[in-house]
């Protein structure tokens, strides 16, 4: 070690915490929130662990965030937009056939969940840590919620189920399940694996033979 980093060690990263700002600043933030909440928990993490874990000064997070709500309300829309390109991506799989779109996205989540660092739904978390039903961070969830399940209804209303609404919402609490089996039983438990056959059955029993999965 050098004796400029002897007698300061902390100068060669204040540096260049001093030359982030901006978009890189909130790259950096979102990205260190986002694996830190998803790990250990929003409520847990800190505002310094996530600046110690981006490489930025508190100053920094403050230019881009007005507080940690404002924070968390990012990570969830970062969060939110990644998991509807995932389940659009496993849709498209089968364009013009929503009920095997529907079976795909189980085929999907199963192996998603199965993987060994899976913390499960990271909104189902969120609104766990908030119990105040009115908080923007639990609102958030109830939207995402919301929109997952118009999507669910919208590919049953296609696959010409006999109930749509009760079909997404069969579905939805599979999704569920499938969440917490991966916390409570462990990812890539049977109740995770034996998800998609279920969903087969549920989309099966509500569509016509001609659309429902085989």
């Amino acid at each position: 070690m050098s004796r400029n980093e002897t007698s300061n060690p902390t100068g060669a990263a204040r540096r260049s915490r001093v030359q982030t700002a901006g978009p890189l600043a909130q790259e950096r933030l979102l990205r260190a929130a986002g694996e830190l909440f998803y790990r250990e928990g929003v409520r847990t993490v800190g505002v310094d662990a996530v600046v110690e874990r981006a490489g930025v000064n508190k100053m920094s997070l403050y230019r881009q965030f007005s507080s940690k709500d404002d924070l968390v309300l990012a990570y969830l829309q970062q969060a939110d937009q990644r998991f509807f390109n995932y389940v659009e991506k496993s849709f498209a799989m089968h364009p013009g056939e929503p009920a095997k779109q529907l079976q795909q996205y189980f085929d999907d989540l199963a192996v998603r969940a199965s993987v060994e660092d899976y913390r499960g739904c990271p909104f189902v978390n969120v609104a766990v840590e908030f119990p105040d039903a009115t908080h923007a961070a639990r609102q958030f969830v109830f939207d995402q919620k919301a929109r997952l399940l118009a999507r669910l209804t919208e590919l049953a209303t296609a696959a010409i189920a006999d109930d749509p609404v009760a079909l997404a919402h069969g579905l939805g609490l599979l999704i569920e399940g499938v969440y917490a089996a991966s916390q409570t039983y462990g990812p890539g438990c049977g109740a995770i694996l034996a998800a998609p056959r279920v969903a087969a059955l549920l989309i099966a029993a509500a569509c016509p033979p001609a659309v429902a999965v085989s």
